[in-house]
């Protein structure tokens, strides 16, 4: 909600050297009572918590858009200090052996053109999906082909304007931030780019993200695939985007996987679909059904969980595949899971089993490495060994037969790797791939690696390509 008092002040994110009695603990919203995360306007001393339920975020700007000219003219300042320092790298890597035969393309030399996203407060959690998606051409690449929208018109245009609720939707596009964003990676013009103008319509149309906490990449990955989805359904200033998709025959030809209506981008490339087969065990009735996904949560299996290195002695490596096995193998419901036999009139107990009725384009892997105890969510910090290369899923499929020989590889393109012990701290990074070289993404640092840096990387989020053109026989 905007202060009163916004046109002569800002209101900012209190600490404790800010407060008479050293501890921000004492002042809570004026309207929720809520002590977390509170806001404080430094004219009135009006506080709130920008919480949902207080219906808005503060504007953290004045009227005049001061705040946003000194971080412009500080982002100005911090890219020219970091140009010298950027030609300075970009000389050693190319006089490096090692570098120089990674960075050797069509029989020349180039520089690292990758561009880095800065924190902005515990958002590596963004960064690490964002430069993970930008690293899938063909998801990229529809998004930064598509037409820029206006969003402002009259007096408000050019400027950097974030509305409240109160003000409407109508001009915020998540599609339209998410499309700039992209455009802004891989140009070589800058070290790092800051996602603000994203973030923010982050914070306006999905709730659970706002403040400055750590959140969860997996579950930011979803809602941003999701709303992307929606929004792309819908279209924008009465122009429907996912009338592009029709155009592009290569998406749309062979795509049915629909998620909450038609089909969009996102859907034609992370579209799966499962059949869930469920027996029951008193009279053998069988229940089956077809579940779209847009990606697959693996169990790391229990017997592997105490193992949390590679190099360890105590028994064999769980491997991507021990993961897909278990989420795939045929396992008998608990007491809490009855199932609900309309033959027997009554929930019996009864088995489940998945198969994968159809594979999408591009296979997202989730491991998860968070789970409840009595008391806490604890980190499964299990190393889990992945291929690089020729991940074979045809075994996990129920037509295999109708399958081609190399229809069902796919080609790892991305990983997020999540450091720390608990979801709620730690840091997020993430490996991508980009013409044939291995790069890390940590915030704002972007690093040539290689591929042997990458599979020992304890992995969070997998991001595997289908594969189009026959290459090497090595399979999981």
């Amino acid at each position: 909600m905007e202060c009163p008092h916004l046109s002569s002040s800002v209101c900012i994110t209190p600490d404790s050297a800010k407060f008479p009695n050293g501890s921000p603990s004492s002042w809570c919203c004026s309207v929720c009572r809520s002590n977390k995360s509170p806001w404080v306007c430094l004219t009135c001393s009006s506080v709130h918590c920008g919480s949902y339920r207080c219906d808005d975020f503060v504007v953290n700007d004045t009227k005049l858009g001061l705040v946003q000219k000194v971080r412009e003219h500080l982002q100005n300042l911090e890219n020219s200090a970091f140009t010298a320092d950027r030609h300075r790298k970009r000389k050693l890597l190319e006089n490096s052996s090692l570098n120089t035969k990674l960075l050797k393309v069509n029989g020349s030399t180039t520089g690292i053109c990758a561009t880095g996203l800065r924190n902005l407060g515990n958002t590596c959690f963004m960064n690490a999906i964002l430069q993970s998606l930008s690293n899938i051409e063909q998801f990229c690449c529809y998004f930064k082909e598509l037409p820029a929208v206006e969003l402002r018109n009259g007096k408000t245009a050019g400027r950097r304007t974030y509305h409240t609720r109160s003000q409407g939707d109508n001009n915020v596009s998540l599609v339209e931030e998410f499309r700039k964003t992209l455009c802004a990676l891989w140009q070589g013009s800058q070290t790092a780019f800051s996602p603000e103008s994203l973030f923010y319509v982050v914070w306006k149309i999905m709730p659970n993200f706002r403040g400055y906490q750590q959140q969860d990449a997996h579950e930011f990955m979803r809602y941003l695939l999701d709303h992307l989805h929606l929004e792309l359904q819908g279209g924008f200033n009465g122009v429907s985007r996912s009338a592009i998709l029709q155009e592009n025959s290569a998406l749309s030809g062979s795509n049915k996987c629909c998620i909450n209506g038609a089909s969009t981008v996102v859907t034609a490339i992370f579209g799966g679909i499962l059949q869930n087969e469920v027996n029951c065990l008193i009279c053998g009735t069988e229940s089956r059904k077809f579940d779209p996904f847009l990606d697959l949560s693996l169990d790391i299996p229990s017997q592997f969980r105490n193992k949390r290195s590679k190099n360890q002695e105590n028994g064999p490596v769980c491997s991507l595949r021990d993961c897909l096995r278990s989420f795939t193998d045929l396992e008998e419901l608990d007491e809490t899971e009855l199932y609900m036999c309309h033959k027997c009139k009554k929930k019996q107990k009864s088995t489940k089993k998945f198969w994968i009725q159809k594979l999408p384009k591009v296979l997202c892997l989730h491991l998860k490495r968070f789970h409840w105890t009595a008391y806490l969510r604890n980190k499964v910090d299990t190393y889990v060994e992945f291929p690089l290369r020729g991940l074979d899923m045809k075994c996990y499929l129920l037509e295999p037969e109708n399958s081609g020989p190399e229809s069902c590889l796919y080609d790892l393109a991305a990983v997020v790797v999540h450091h720390g012990s608990g979801v709620g701290s730690g840091h997020y990074t993430a490996y991508a791939t980009h013409e044939g070289r291995w790069f890390h993404f940590n915030d704002s640092t972007v690093t040539l690696t290689d591929e042997d840096t990458v599979v020992k990387a304890k992995a969070y989020i997998l991001f595997y390509v289908e594969r189009q053109a026959k290459a090497g026989s090595d399979k999981l």
